[in-house]
């Protein structure tokens, strides 16, 4: 919402020193030891005492017709305030010792030292939520579903079951991801936890292992592993609060399930915080454009909502005011009470766990904000929030959650009143002055936190969120009229989501529009020195930038040049970098540790060769290469550094097919490509020895792995001719190479890697995908052996590894070797003696960990190398 209209007279600020020593002492005495907290709480209050007892004699003094009562008033105030920051230290001390207690009272920490297997009653308090992906080597790990939970009763050896009251971490295995969507075709459907049903509240009966917390300081006492996927065992349902809320959730998600893909994903985040069914890519989207806030419950839910019933901000308390209270004849004290019941109703809905009671306090702030228009009594109810959240949580002097938001409030209540006003003075229309400083305000004082967390500056913070502002609310109300009439008529709840979905669509539009940018965000050390620089910076360009206020040229000049940054057009980019170089063959992509690499099949087309571990990264790459289209794409295997970048490869480009290896393992990994593949309606073929395919002046030939069993071939891929142009793929049915003798079909991933053998303008190139030695040794044994020596370009096999043929690297002798490996990886890739064969060899090698991506030209003996 945006700031209202206000006066800027004296800003009360005596609550703020009290909240913030409230802050400070909740944060550093979580973890502290007893004795430390009740010496530090038995000093404060006698320091506290002895201060409040003068200051109450020397008002009593005061006066006199020769006295300084003003002076003895401001000495009796300062000891005063002094004396309530004391009283506030020692109250947020016992809070955070009592809060900190839990950590370490009964038998869980001890069992958790231990690593001990338990059987225990514990209660969930927040919502199971499956944990994000992760890549560990080549494999993904296995999803597993997080829940915030507490345990109320242990078997202890040889002691029976102890009461407590411990919370945990609970890590439940849960197999494969169970998203909607489309799945790839062959495969199976996902499998969906039956932990994901469960309410906040319910009480089961779990067996798992403790372990440790994780980090220092953690609010949990220990992690609690279950491995069992079966469906839990509840001992006690929710309470009834928790299931209305629950049916009501599960409505709004029925109701959005018709929706297309991204606003039925965000619907129900920007309503009630439900981020269930954000994918990853769109989550990465939303935090690269810093619009990762309207994906949690915050207080502009609860502001856009009360705003909705009381009107106009400058009207709530005015015979004029609007809203549909007054539409409806409710009283402007009527109108409170029930304000207070949406509130109320909004912390049930939404959860009433201390995230959702922070976002109500806040919001109700702002809202105090916009009926209003005070803003010398909003700055002591937001310093006065603070501490009164603090005492209640003491983690959220820990969360940095809290602290973005109560940055963002405070940049709503100081500092956009007055750049609004700024801005109408210089003749911006009032909504449109009065949103720019609203998201300016905010991005100031918010982008040092943020930097901490993602180590990175977003650039198109400010505009995507004012793209956004227009759209936020009208899906917020819609979602919340979808929600309430989802139980009693839903064919109403889902005509209400239809006309939400358009501008939660649009959000999500510009999200992904905004983090696709080339200059969307710069990395920026992610840390606490880090974002005191930021700070600096941003404070030397808000002074430069009040003194171009007065020059139109000069902010125009630095708008386009901001926007050159930010779009990177492909020509001027190539004439500033040199990247990508022109007449470019092969490149290499920096994916970390993993592979993706192209072959240039004419102006904006590749060949895209393995996907590596990151979209953003290979997205990223594809990107300052040019490439929008794909005829082919091509895994070599399917361990996950090759293929958990597929979905950044698909984004936004036209991509024709996807040729795979034979053997479908690993499993999980083979059915993530399926689904991608099949929601994009992209066929898989499958790649054998023998194939040849050309797509312009593109030639390659796969030499392994051995071909499956006699079979009728696979079809070559819809919209692919038999002619030469640009746009053109083609199998050939005839290969000019013979068909590798009778060798077994590989059994390990690895070595069943897609090997290509590439002709690129007069270059040779061999693309060994992950092959290990036996392979490597088998090729040698096959007729294509013949084909292998000259090779000008060497992709090497395994990221260097020491697993290599010395006889291939000898038979291939290549003049230019291009290792893929990721800076300061865990397995020493490349392993010396592979560097050391190669150079032996008479080749140059290059790595991406050291060289950055890399871009080869040039044609016969004119090689050249560029990297970015």
């Amino acid at each position: 919402m945006s700031p209202p209209h206000v006066d800027h007279g004296p800003v009360d600020l005596r609550m703020v020193p009290l909240a913030l020593a409230a802050w400070a002492t909740a944060a550093l005495t979580l973890d502290a030891a007893a004795g430390m907290v009740a010496g530090l709480v038995v000093g404060c209050l006698l320091v506290a005492g002895v201060l409040l007892a003068r200051g109450r004699g020397a008002d009593s003094s005061a006066g006199g017709p020769n006295g300084r009562p003003g002076h003895r008033r401001r000495r009796s105030w300062s000891r005063v305030t002094v004396g309530g920051m004391l009283l506030c230290v020692a109250a947020a001390a016992v809070s955070a010792a009592l809060h900190g207690a839990d950590l370490r009272r009964g038998p869980v920490p001890g069992l958790a030292r231990e690593f001990a297997g338990v059987s225990a009653e514990v209660e969930l308090t927040g919502d199971p939520r499956l944990s994000r992906p992760r890549i560990s080597g080549d494999h993904m790990m296995p999803d597993s579903v997080l829940v915030d939970a507490r345990v109320r009763r242990v078997e202890v050896p040889g002691g029976g079951e102890v009461a407590t009251r411990t919370p945990v971490l609970l890590v439940v295995d849960a197999g494969r991801r169970g998203r909607s969507g489309a799945e790839g075709v062959g495969s199976r459907k996902p499998e969906v936890s039956p932990w994901l049903g469960l309410l906040p509240s319910t009480r089961v009966r779990v067996h798992g292992r403790l372990a440790p917390a994780t980090t220092s300081g953690d609010r949990f006492a220990a992690v609690l592993r279950v491995r069992d996927r079966a469906a839990p065992s509840v001992v006690r349902e929710a309470s009834a609060a928790q299931r209305l809320a629950g049916r009501l959730r599960a409505g709004l998600r029925e109701a959005t399930d018709g929706l297309p893909a991204d606003a039925r994903a965000l619907l129900p985040g920007l309503v009630v915080g439900d981020t269930g069914r954000i994918t990853p890519e769109l989550d990465e989207a939303f935090k690269e454009t810093d619009l990762a806030h309207t994906l949690a419950v915050s207080g502009s839910n609860l502001t856009i909502i009360l705003a909705l019933l009381i009107g106009p901000p400058g009207l709530a308390q005015q015979v004029e005011r609007r809203g549909l209270a007054p539409r409806l004849g409710i009283s402007l004290r009527s109108t409170a009470v029930l304000g207070g019941v949406l509130t109320l109703a909004f912390v049930v809905v939404c959860r009433p766990d201390p995230s959702v009671v922070r976002a109500a306090a806040c919001g109700a702030v702002v809202l105090l904000a916009l009926a209003t228009g005070r803003r010398r009594s909003l700055i002591p109810a937001l310093a006065t929030a603070v501490l009164l959240l603090v005492l209640y949580d003491p983690w959220l002097a820990r969360s940095y959650g809290f602290l973005l938001s109560v940055l963002a409030t405070g940049a709503l209540l100081t500092l956009a009143p007055r750049w609004s006003e700024a801005l109408r003075r210089r003749g911006v229309p009032g909504r449109l002055a009065e949103a720019l400083a609203a998201a300016g305000a905010a991005q100031v004082l918010c982008a040092p936190v943020v930097a901490v967390l993602s180590a990175r500056v977003s650039l198109v913070a400010v505009p995507c969120n004012l793209l956004v502002e227009f759209a936020v609310a009208p899906a917020t109300v819609l979602g919340f009229a979808a929600l309430a009439t989802a139980p009693v008529a839903m064919p109403v709840a889902e005509a209400l989501a239809w006309c939400a979905g358009w501008p939660a669509a649009w959000i999500a539009k510009v999200a992904r529009t905004g983090a696709a940018l080339p200059g969307s965000g710069v990395d920026w050390p992610g840390s606490w020195t880090g974002a005191l620089l930021l700070a600096l910076v941003t404070v030397a360009v808000l002074v430069a930038g009040r003194r171009l206020l007065g020059h139109p040229w000069l902010c125009a000049a630095c708008g386009l040049l901001l926007l050159l940054v930010v779009v990177q057009p492909p020509p001027l980019t190539r004439v500033i970098t040199g990247w990508p170089p022109p007449g470019w063959r092969f490149a290499m992509c920096d994916v970390g540790q993993g592979d993706a690499t192209v072959l240039a099949a004419g102006p904006g087309t590749g060949v895209v060769v393995d996907a590596g571990p990151d979209p953003e990264l290979v997205d990223r790459c594809l990107t300052a290469l040019g490439i929008t289209r794909v005829p082919l794409l091509v895994l070599t295997h399917f361990h996950a550094d090759h293929v958990a970048g597929l979905p950044g490869v698909l984004r936004g480009r036209s991509v024709g097919a996807i040729e795979t290896t034979a053997l479908a393992e690993p499993e999980d990994q083979v059915e993530f490509v399926r689904k991608e593949a099949g929601s994009r309606g992209v066929p898989l073929v499958t790649a054998a020895a023998g194939e040849r395919r050309r797509v312009g002046a593109l030639d390659w030939q796969v030499l392994w792995p051995p071909p499956p069993p006699p079979s009728s071939p696979p079809p070559p891929p819809p919209g692919t001719g038999t002619g030469t142009g640009t746009d053109q793929s083609q199998r050939q049915s005839q290969s000019p190479i013979p068909i590798p003798g009778p060798e077994p079909p590989p059994a390990d991933p690895n070595d069943a890697s897609v090997t290509l053998l590439v002709r690129s303008a007069g270059l040779r190139l061999l693309l060994l995908g992950d092959l290990e030695p036996l392979s490597q040794q088998a090729l040698l044994r096959s007729p294509a052996a013949g084909l292998l020596g000259g090779v000008d370009v060497l992709k090497v096999a395994h990221h260097g590894s020491a697993y290599q043929d010395p006889e291939l690297i000898r038979v291939v002798a290549p003049r230019l070797a291009l290792i893929s490996c990721g800076a300061d990886n865990g397995y020493g890739h490349p392993a010396p003696s592979t560097v050391a064969a190669l150079r032996a060899g008479g080749a140059v090698v290059l790595r991406t960990d050291r060289d950055g991506a890399l871009a080869v030209s040039g044609e016969g003996g004119d090689l050249r190398v560029a990297v970015d």
